[in-house]
């Protein structure tokens, strides 16, 4: 081959200018095709397209919505009249209370004022009952003085000449109590006094079992029930005797034997010794 042969050269040929033109062109044609068929086409004719139908699903969360809205506002209401319930149950338990602790303290009002008028009521019973005794034993005294015609000197002498007599029937505690409510026979009478020199009945009595050692009540209610009851018909020097009921006495003396009794009768007569029949007593109670 000849040095100055031409080589072929081994690169691709460029494309021409009108092949790309041509391409170009048909490219163009084709759109344009489709751009007059679309134009052509009726103006009634449904597109070809794919659709979601967005519609459907929106109504159904929407009732969804209104279910669950419904449902959270019943609830509500539920939960509201629950409340209301709850506060009209505990309203009424609280008027209950009320109601019931005006009713108790009404009822403990009427309580005590029904106790204070049956105290009321017994003490003037009991004070009118007094009162009568009293009367009945000035009439007594004043009728016997009158029909002996001794004197108060006489009257006394026979007293202690009787309270000799019964101290030597009583023995040990009992025989102490007899002489100690006996050495004071003639001693004034004076409500409330506890001695040495003036007594009421029942400060008498106590004092009496006081110095040989017994605790008594200090009232005439109290010493009725203070030991074991006797019959009238069964004493014992040192019994206690009382007049009106067990629990409920007004007067107290001490029995000394022999039918005698030594008490704090009253202002008028002071501290005395007494025959049972002079006035009797309505039972009596047994400490020793």
């Amino acid at each position: 081959m000849s040095h100055t042969a031409q080589i072929t050269s081994h690169r691709k040929p460029r494309r021409s200018t009108p092949r790309v033109t041509l391409r170009a062109g048909v490219a163009g044609g084709v759109l344009s095709t489709i751009a007059v068929a679309g134009a052509a086409a009726p103006a009634n004719a449904e597109p070809v397209t794919d659709t979601i139908e967005m519609p459907t699903l929106t109504a159904g969360l929407a009732g969804d919505f209104a279910r669950s809205a419904e449902a959270t506002q019943q609830v509500a209401n539920t939960m509201d009249l629950q409340a209301q319930q709850d506060a009209a149950a505990a309203k009424a338990v609280k008027a209950a209370k009320t109601a019931k602790a005006e009713a108790e303290r009404k009822a403990e009002a009427e309580r005590k004022a029904e106790a204070k008028r049956k105290a009321e009521a017994r003490a003037k019973a009991e004070a009118a009952e007094r009162a009568s005794r009293d009367a009945e034993r000035t009439t007594l005294t004043g009728a016997s003085n009158s029909n002996s015609g001794s004197s108060t000197g006489t009257s006394a002498s026979t007293a202690t000449s009787t309270a000799a007599k019964v101290s030597s029937q009583a023995t040990g505690s009992a025989a102490a109590v007899v002489a100690f409510v006996q050495s004071h026979v003639g001693d004034a009478y004076i409500m409330g006094s506890t001695g040495p020199n003036a007594w009421d009945c029942s400060g008498l009595v106590q004092a009496a079992y006081s110095q040989i050692g017994v605790d008594l009540p200090r009232v005439s209610q109290d010493q009725s029930v203070a030991g074991t009851q006797v019959s009238l018909s069964n004493l014992q020097p040192g019994d206690i005797l009382y007049w009106g009921g067990a629990g409920s006495a007004y007067h107290t003396a001490i029995y000394i034997g022999d039918g005698q009794f030594v008490g704090a009768q009253n202002p008028g007569k002071g501290v005395v010794q007494a025959s049972l029949d002079y006035d009797p007593p309505s039972g009596a109670v047994r400490v020793l």
